[in-house]
């Protein structure tokens, strides 16, 4: 499958999850639900992806994790706030160029259709 078929299957998959919790919980237990839903859809999932940090050819671990990826070339990032800023959308844009993948999805689900809290990130590679 693309990004975009992907993205598009996960989208329909988070959407399941909000409309079974609603807004209101924390990021983890989405991230665990949606995760649930991702393997029982037979896709691919990797939860707490760790993403090291290549600085003048040094690998460094330095912590950071992606929520979810998917087939290996879609990011998923998770939120449960109050809106999405501008520092959300730089963290998901951020791993997508240490991984070198093509797409993201930034996910808030504290929101109250999540439609309205789903961001498609584009690294220009």
């Amino acid at each position: 499958m693309t990004e975009n078929e992907l993205s598009n299957k996960i989208i329909g998959l988070g959407m399941e999850v909000h409309n079974a919790l609603g807004p209101g919980l924390l990021e983890s237990a989405y991230k665990e639900c949606l995760y649930y839903k991702i393997g029982k859809a037979g896709i691919w999932v990797e939860k707490e992806k760790p993403m090291p940090l290549v600085f003048e050819e040094v690998r460094l671990d330095c912590g950071y994790r992606l929520d979810l990826l998917i087939e290996n070339k879609l990011v998923i990032e998770l939120k449960s706030v109050e809106a999405l800023n501008d520092v959300h959308l730089a963290q998901t844009l951020t791993y997508l160029k240490l991984g070198n993948f093509k797409l993201g999805l930034l996910i808030n689900f504290n929101v109250a259709r999540l439609k309205d809290g789903i961001k498609r990130v584009v690294n220009g590679l």
